[in-house]
């Protein structure tokens, strides 16, 4: 299997695929997956744009609208996590995961797939130790504090991930693990990044990168793990003691001319053809965790759920899939109108909050569960699903 890996997408997708198939046409090799690392900026429409926490001459359309709309279609399976850029409200409808165009995949706050049989999985945001105990408390519209902190990872999300038993192939954060600089050169991330004085602090100083990341990593042990989020490249290798397993580690940096953004590497895999599909696993980690699913500041009360077993969850999840026939993800539905060059998207459409997506609904309903991603929301302020406009 040929995976390409892409640091910050930052919404310019056009760009990203056109390099793609330009590597296929000079290697005459299929590039089967893509994947993102962060910052990936499912903007919709201009409602979405008013979500991103990012300086002004930043907030631009971009091209994922263009995906999300029909006008075009992935060439190649897409799968990614957020960073600290993101059109949040979107990703919030899809907290668990989900396509957030055609043939484009988001693997949700946490989460965990199968592609083929290759197992990929993945924290979103950055770390921020003041929140990072809270529970996801943000709700759409979201204030300019709200704005920032709804991409802080959370204790709940990274407890999950901790759950996690079965091998992981590739691991995706957009932060990066705190002090995985010990396992390669850090010097050649100060002539990338010259002059930027407080990189080369956090550094030095052992403060650089997300804690609960280098839990995961230290747990997990995948054979890859991809980061971005710092705009530079940089490679290291991680040894689990002595002759363990090893951990190839590379970030990558967003996507601009004559920078290091993409990086195509083979993994060995079952022969295709290849799909998306549900993980067993992961979907009886999140039946276990959701009664317990924090939606204040409070933290999870995680301990009420120490008695549970997983296997319980594991054999019930793998009877349910079984029953339903597929393990592929609920088909994706428009939620908000996409962006129309030539008119306001304002006209005919009122932004109203918080849009329950029909995937997040069916997934839940499949699992048995209730709906609690915005469970103070009337009814009638939901914002009605979009026929799919097609080009």
């Amino acid at each position: 299997m040929r995976i390409a890996v892409e640091g910050c997408m930052h919404g310019d997708l056009d760009n990203v695929y056109a390099t793609l198939s330009h590597l296929e046409k000079v290697d005459n090799k299929r590039i089967d997956l893509l994947i993102c690392c962060g910052d990936f900026q499912a903007v919709r429409n201009e409602e979405d744009l008013k979500c991103v926490a990012a300086p002004e001459k930043y907030l631009k359309m971009n091209s994922f609208w263009k995906y999300y709309s029909g006008q075009q279609l992935a060439p190649v399976p897409t799968v990614f996590i957020g960073g600290n850029h993101e059109a949040s409200n979107y990703l919030w409808e899809l907290y668990y995961g989900g396509w957030a165009a055609p043939n484009i995949y988001f693997l949700g706050s946490a989460g965990v797939i199968k592609f083929g049989n290759i197992r990929i999985g993945g924290l979103s945001g950055i770390y921020n130790k003041d929140y990072y105990n809270l529970g996801h408390y943000e709700r759409v519209p979201y204030n300019d504090e709200e704005k920032r902190s709804v991409y802080y990872e959370r204790e709940y999300d990274v407890s999950k991930l901790m759950q996690v038993k079965e091998p992981i192939d590739i691991f995706l954060s957009h932060d990066w693990p705190l002090n995985i600089t010990d396992y390669g050169n850090w010097r050649e991330i100060l002539q990338q990044k010259k002059n930027n004085l407080r990189l080369e602090s956090d550094i030095c100083n052992r403060k650089l990168g997300s804690k609960p990341a280098a839990e995961l990593l230290h747990k997990l042990k995948p054979l890859y793990w991809f980061s971005a989020h710092i705009h530079c490249k940089f490679a290291a290798a991680i040894q689990h003691g002595e002759g363990g397993p090893v951990t190839k580690f590379l970030a990558l940096d967003k996507c601009l001319p004559g920078r290091s953004f993409l990086q195509v590497f083979e993994i060995d895999s079952e022969p295709g053809p290849y799909e998306i599909r549900y993980d067993e696993e992961w979907l009886a980690i999140t039946r276990k965790f959701n009664s317990v699913f924090p939606l204040t500041r409070k933290p999870a009360q995680l301990w009420s759920i120490q008695s549970e077993k997983l296997q319980d969850h594991l054999e019930w999840v793998r009877s349910k899939l079984k029953t339903r026939g597929t393990q592929k993800p609920f088909e994706f539905v428009q939620t908000a109108p996409p962006y129309d060059p030539y008119r306001s998207v304002s006209q005919g459409y009122v932004f109203s909050g918080h849009c329950r997506n029909p995937q997040t609904e069916s997934l839940l309903e499949l699992l048995e569960l209730p709906y609690l991603l915005n469970d103070a929301l009337q009814p009638q302020n939901l914002v009605q699903p979009m026929p799919m406009r097609l080009y």
